[in-house]
């Protein structure tokens, strides 16, 4: 999954894909350099950003959904907690919900019930785009698993079907630094929950904060990261760096046997 940010303040790009035809193209570069789908969001995840009207995310985000859907086959993700958002932008064309609330708004569930859209459900403690100081836990893991499965069984209630769900646990989400190394290390236990898992892990504060780098300096890091967790069973990484990230994914994937060779030379 790579990302694309149609905003003038993201933590990672600063602007760079605001404009629609630079997030446009941002898109259709990914898919070229082999990305599996793009996930486009019109709202900074931070709270210290300044507050985008529902209006404003939908004139941001739908125009960039409804190019990137008729220039290319890619899967398209809507990064809201919005319902009439991802309303819209299933409508324009993307297929998945990327709901970073933990289900906040059970509508979402129950429009990807309607729809048959994929729902990503994540581990989320606060109201979307709200502050979560100094979390605490007493077992990270567990209770990050216990969420997701409460959460899972809401979505199955509303009428969300499994094989439309995938599970991410948040990495950075109301968490500090080490209750993020944590997640991370024991990420095979939220894969254990059954359902397909994200991890979202690009550049993130818990990659800075472990190697002492700023951002523009994660790359590898988050390389590393995203490793660790497909060699637990991963089955979505959402990453900022395209190239970085695909050849991560089919690397893994060749050492592990399930994808063959792009070619073979060597010693033949």
């Amino acid at each position: 999954m790579s990302v694309v940010n149609r905003t003038p303040d993201s933590f990672w790009d600063r602007g760079r894909t605001y404009r629609l035809d630079a997030a446009v193209d941002a898109a259709l570069a990914a898919a070229a350099d082999g990305a599996d789908w793009v996930d486009i969001g019109g709202v900074p995840f931070s709270p210290d950003t300044t507050p985008v009207s529902e209006a404003d995310e939908i004139d941001r985000v739908v125009p960039v959904v409804e190019r990137v859907s008729a220039g290319s086959d890619v899967v398209i993700s809507v990064d809201t907690t919005r319902v009439a958002v991802a309303e819209r932008a299933l409508a324009a064309g993307a297929s998945v919900i990327n709901d970073t609330s933990g289900l906040a708004d059970p509508a979402l569930a129950e429009l990807a019930a309607s729809t048959g859209a994929t729902l990503i459900i994540t581990h989320c403690l606060a109201a979307p785009h709200a502050q979560h100081p100094r979390p605490h836990y007493d077992n990270v893991v567990a209770e990050v698993a216990a969420f997701l499965a409460a959460r899972l069984e809401r979505a199955r209630d509303l009428g969300v079907r499994d094989e439309q769900i995938v599970l991410d646990p948040g990495h950075d989400l109301n968490k500090n630094t080490r209750h993020t190394l944590e997640l991370t290390r024991r990420f095979g236990e939220i894969v254990a929950l059954g359902l397909p898992t994200l991890a979202a892990v690009s550049n993130k504060d818990f990659i800075g904060e472990a190697l002492g780098r700023e951002r523009d300096e994660r790359t590898y890091g988050s390389v590393v990261a995203a490793t660790w967790c497909i060699q637990q069973g991963a089955r979505v990484i959402r990453m900022h760096d395209t190239r970085a990230a695909v050849d991560t994914v089919r690397l893994c994937a060749a050492i592990a046997g399930t994808r063959e060779p792009a070619y073979e030379r060597h010693n033949l």
